[in-house]
């Protein structure tokens, strides 16, 4: 039976429609505020899990757990998507909260690593990889249900509840570590309040279970298992159907290469960023970031819709352009009214660095080896937001504006002395290395900075949920769209936290992280403007 004709058949009530976008949604944002909560409490979990004297390794490390989980993601898409297309979506997706609910909680019941040494970051990794696979199930599983589910003339606005669902989940990790700040004193909540987050998703869980066993099977799905047209093996056929290999790689750099690095780009990044080399107050980049996310919230419903009259690939196009041209710009304004004295600290006393052997290694410590003494001078002055010029030479010096400062020995022994150290020194030249607490203004200007990049965000990620089930045929649908999206978002978004900081660390420029969204985007905006087509949305068809 064809997929219109199913819902006609089927035509679900608005009462039934309601429930279905509320209960995807809400599930969504639960299973999403599981996955996030992690990152949004990185600068924490560093010290709680991960026994490192420097704050750039720990930062990585994080970010390395962080990425482990999106690691598995296509796998759980691989696994969860054959059930999907076998046993239904909706059971299919019960399963993926649950699994999501019981790891998130169980990161809030870890030991710290000062009481059981490595095995508290192994145990984190594993849980870790049942997120990833859970979560690996949950979005196709999600969008799917709602698309299979909408009158075609408005996929594209019902979906987008699931997408805005995402920045949602994003949204409510901040809320929920705000109120626990306000409850909780600061000393306490570093010792030990960062797990009520954690522990929270448990009653999330049971709220998203409520909700979503009052859901029936999609019509789509009822139609095809009616007329015994699901599929055999839908992993192999997702690869063997007619046009999918092209559908596939055309959804893995064309749209979720695309949404994902710009989407973590404008959130985790601008984050990192601020609380980071701009040593802006956790507190005030929590509150930032929470009005900056509700606001932008309401842009991916507002694509969604529009997707629905233009068609899905001309925002796409639009938002994947704009971000090549003002992803850098954006960011320069971030740093320049974040902290306004280290900029013009850095332009009256220039820092400049000379020695043997300046490079950096983000993980000698981890793994062992010798950091020269240089590459230690220059991945203070990278974490604490300074930028510096750099020459060879066969002595290591270190000056601001030309006076050059004294280095102690035991900088070089300790990390903390040395950041203590530098800190102290560059003072004398205007730097402040305090908690930054931007005034009105300029607060005013960072979120206006980051409701753009959340606007580039929406509109590369608004009405995928609906392009994506329009590109695949339903019986494989679940496999076919979950399979690319969730490597794309697994590897090329979920390790660009990583990778960006890696770059930072290695080049000593805090901006250059970007480059690696940039290309990224680069290339997914010839690949979408190759294979998606232009037009008004229309339901799957054979090529």
């Amino acid at each position: 039976m064809a997929e219109a004709e199913a819902l006609a058949a089927r035509q679900p009530s608005e009462q039934e429609i309601r429930l279905v976008i509320g209960a995807s949604s809400a599930g969504t944002v639960f299973e999403w505020y599981d996955f996030f909560i992690y990152g949004t409490l990185a600068y924490i979990l560093k010290d709680a899990f991960y026994d490192v004297d420097n704050d750039t390794l720990g930062l990585l490390l994080v970010w390395s757990t962080f990425a482990v989980g999106f690691a598995f993601r296509p796998i759980g898409a691989i696994l969860f998507g054959f059930l999907g297309d076998k046993l239904g979506r909706k059971y299919t997706f019960l399963v993926t909260v649950t699994l999501m609910g019981i790891a998130t909680a169980g990161v809030g019941f870890i030991p710290t690593v000062a009481s059981i040494g490595i095995a508290a970051p192994i145990i984190v990794i594993i849980l870790r990889v049942i997120q990833g696979l859970a979560l690996g199930g949950e979005y196709g599983g999600a969008a799917i249900y709602v698309a299979e589910h909408a009158p075609p003339e408005k996929r594209g606005f019902y979906t987008s509840f699931i997408q805005a669902s995402v920045a949602g989940g994003f949204v409510l990790s901040i809320i929920v570590v705000l109120a626990c700040r306000f409850l909780i004193p600061a000393d306490e909540f570093a010792a030990w309040g960062w797990r009520v987050p954690f522990l929270l998703s448990l009653i999330l869980l049971g709220i998203s279970l409520w909700m979503r066993l009052k859901l029936s099977e999609s019509p789509v799905f009822k139609a095809m298992k009616e007329a015994g047209e699901t599929a055999g093996n839908p992993f192999v056929e997702s690869f063997t159907y007619p046009g999918n290999p092209k559908r596939i790689f055309v959804a893995l750099f064309g749209i979720t290469g695309v949404l994902t690095t710009i989407w973590y780009t404008a959130f985790f990044s601008g984050m990192s960023f601020l609380r980071g080399p701009m040593h802006v107050d956790d507190q005030v980049v929590e509150l930032i970031l929470l009005v900056s996310g509700l606001v932008a919230m309401s842009f991916y419903l507002i694509v969604g819709k529009w997707s629905d009259r233009v068609g899905r690939k001309l925002p796409i196009i639009i938002g994947a352009a704009a971000t090549l041209v003002l992803l850098f710009p954006a960011f320069w304004g971030l740093g320049a009214l974040a902290n306004p004295d280290l900029e013009r600290a850095a332009r009256a006393a220039p820092v400049a660095v000379s020695g043997p052997q300046c490079v950096t290694d983000p993980f000698a410590e981890l793994f062992n080896r010798d950091q020269s003494d240089c590459g230690k001078i220059l991945e203070t002055l990278t974490a604490s937001g300074v930028p510096y010029t750099l020459t060879s030479s066969d002595q290591l010096t270190l000056s601001a504006g030309g006076t050059q400062i004294a280095i102690a020995p035991e900088w070089l022994e300790s990390g903390s002395a040395r950041r203590a150290g530098i800190h102290a020194s560059l003072a004398q030249f205007g730097f402040d290395f305090s908690k930054q607490k931007p005034g009105f203004a300029n607060l005013a200007g960072i979120v206006a900075i980051l409701l753009l990049l959340g606007l580039l965000s929406a509109l590369t990620y608004g009405s995928v949920a609906a392009l994506l089930s329009e590109m695949f045929p339903p019986k494989i649908r679940y496999s076919s769209m979950s399979i690319p999206y969730h490597i794309g978002a697994g590897y090329l978004g979920g390790f660009l936290p990583l990778i960006a900081g890696v770059i930072v660390a290695s080049t000593g420029n805090i901006y250059s992280g970007l480059w690696y969204t940039w290309a990224v985007v680069a290339f997914g905006l010839a690949v979408a403007w190759w294979g998606i087509p232009w037009g008004p949305p229309k339901d799957f068809a054979d090529d």
